[in-house]
């Protein structure tokens, strides 16, 4: 960078040069100092000749560097690291200012510190980005200064990383599969429930003792050894586990600064991750009007790679989803009993009479769970004390609203349907506990 580029005054140079200019014209009015302002003139001319050559006499008089996160987690505080060393032989006031992604319109990103011959500094500040994607960086600009403190030198730093990608929220994944899988509950939790109807695996033929099931006698086994002997059969661990996101125009609604399909996906991933540890299938399906992704159930290595790379790229559109073209995709892809859980947004009962002939379809062969929203903030709403007609009619209108997503809740529940009703900052507890109570009975 040229030198003139590189050269700004600082606020010391302005306050004495504006006090000399009306010293000058002083020593117009009164002659006796002219003699002394012209002095301390030449003094500060030659102090900013001298603060210039210590700033610019080295090439290299600082260092600076970002560190970032190989991927940013979505919805979360992401830590990112400026580091700063003084490579110069004078002590330094220096401020560093950080060009952040533009989409965080962060303006405040100036850490000012002072550093001897040497030494170094660090700073820290966090990101909470709201949608997936690369976010760029751009350099990092150092303004340092000596102790005399006239002029400012600026550095520009280019840092090697200056992009970043935001991946679906996955900074708790340990804390909610310690949780999880440690206490059998999240948040509030499921008691240990009778289970009915689960599915068993055969294990091994051993020999009768009292106690065992009269209806697991193997007769071929029995008849071949003459003493009783019985099949021990032992619960199915490996159960296929979907998460089905519907990223129809509804999804599209923010809270939070997020939409309700970045909610789902977060709480979509932390969940493929539990079932998965927990010994599942694990696999995705999102859909709108008109494009479908699908990912098969699997229990590799690799599969939860699979689901995170599958989840970045999703995006809520503008049209309504066509349910009829889900069950059918769900039909002809899905072909064992399996788990969904369906992450939609049913705002009316209009809108659950034209879903729900192709979601008890769907409840026929699988375990469906629908899961769908409510706004707390209505219920906040509601709470505030209404003074005129007209808030005593939005009021009414918001309490209607409240009920009618009880009511839908109630009528899936009657069909044979799963069903949570939960607000967007609770989605992921509530969905992990309704596995987990769902595992529990062994209700697949």
């Amino acid at each position: 960078m040229k030198f003139y580029k590189q050269l700004f005054f600082s606020d010391r140079f302005f306050f004495i040069g504006v006090a000399l200019v009306f010293a000058y014209i002083l020593s117009y009015l009164f002659p006796i100092i002219f003699n002394v302002v012209n002095l301390i003139g030449i003094l500060f001319f030659l102090l900013f000749i001298m603060d210039t050559y210590l700033l610019f006499s080295t090439k290299k008089k600082v260092y600076a560097t970002r560190s970032t996160p190989e991927r940013l987690s979505n919805g979360e505080d992401n830590p990112i690291e400026v580091y700063i060393e003084n490579r110069s032989a004078q002590h330094l006031f220096l401020e560093v200012i950080d060009e952040a992604p533009i989409e965080f319109q962060l303006r405040n990103l100036r850490f000012k510190t002072r550093l001897k011959e040497g030494e170094d500094d660090k700073f820290t500040y966090t990101i909470r980005p709201t949608e997936r994607g690369e976010y760029f960086f751009g350099d990092l600009i150092v303004f340092a200064k000596s102790k005399i403190g006239l002029v400012r030198r600026k550095v520009k730093q280019h840092c090697e990383i200056t992009s970043v990608k935001v991946y679906p929220s996955f900074q708790k994944l340990k804390k909610f599969e310690l949780m999880a899988l440690h206490t059998g509950h999240i948040e509030g939790g499921i008691k240990k429930v009778r289970k009915v109807g689960q599915q068993k695996e055969f294990d091994q033929i051993k020999e009768y003792v009292p106690g065992d099931d009269f209806r697991s006698i193997n007769w071929t086994a029995t008849a071949r050894s003459q003493q009783l002997m019985v099949n021990h059969y032992q619960d199915e661990k490996a159960q296929q586990v979907y998460t089905v996101l519907d990223m129809g125009r509804s999804m599209k609604m923010p809270f939070n600064g997020m939409t309700l399909l970045d909610y789902s996906i977060n709480a979509s991933l932390v969940l493929l991750h539990i079932a998965q540890k927990k010994q599942d299938l694990i696999g995705l399906t999102a859909f709108d009007y008109q494009s479908q992704n699908f990912l098969k159930a699997r229990r590799n290595s690799g599969q939860m790679q699979n689901v995170m790379e599958k989840l970045y790229n999703l995006s809520p559109s503008f049209m309504e989803t066509d349910f009829a073209k889900v069950s059918v995709l769900l039909k002809n892809q899905i072909k064992h009993r399996s788990m969904l859980l369906f992450f939609t947004n049913i705002l009316h009962k209009e809108s659950l009479e034209r879903k729900l002939p192709y979601l008890k379809r769907l409840a026929k062969k699988h375990l469906l769970v629908v899961i769908f929203f409510e706004d707390n903030e209505l219920k906040e709403e509601i709470k505030k004390k209404s003074t005129t007609m007209e808030e005593i009619y939005l009021k009414a209108l918001q309490e209607e609203n409240i009920l009618e997503k009880k009511m839908i809740a109630r009528q899936l529940q009657q069909n044979g349907i799963q069903t949570i009703l939960t607000t967007p900052e609770n989605l992921t507890v509530d969905t992990i506990n309704k596995y987990l109570e769902l595992k529990a009975r062994g209700v697949l």
